[in-house]
């Protein structure tokens, strides 16, 4: 522990950290903002069916025109920018030495 003479505060018997001698100070916290690219929803494949379709071409007989299908539609994942803001830094206090003369030797 230091005494308050070797921390160049003379004549004062206060414990440290002298509050005429030191001063506190406070850093605020750091932040930055960070844009993320996040996935709003997954890509699919969507199956579109079709059936088969038919039609009469004499009045006994029925005809196949097209056969069944299955048509696929694929959708894309989306995407979307989401920003959030995170601490680089946390605040902190420290003690500073006041600026100032000695009234009795000037120092």
């Amino acid at each position: 522990m230091t005494s308050a003479a070797s921390a160049g505060c003379y004549n004062c018997y206060t414990p440290p950290p002298c509050t005429t001698c030191y001063q506190q100070q406070y850093v605020q916290p750091q932040y930055r903002t960070v844009d993320e690219t996040v996935m709003v929803s997954p890509g699919a494949v969507v199956a579109h069916r079709a059936p088969a379709q038919y039609r009469t071409v004499m009045v006994p007989q029925t005809v196949m025109v097209a056969p069944p299908s299955v048509q696929y539609e694929r959708i894309p994942p989306q995407y979307a920018t989401r920003q959030r803001t995170e601490m680089v830094q946390p605040g902190y206090s420290y003690y500073a030495p006041v600026q100032m003369g000695c009234a009795s030797c000037g120092y």
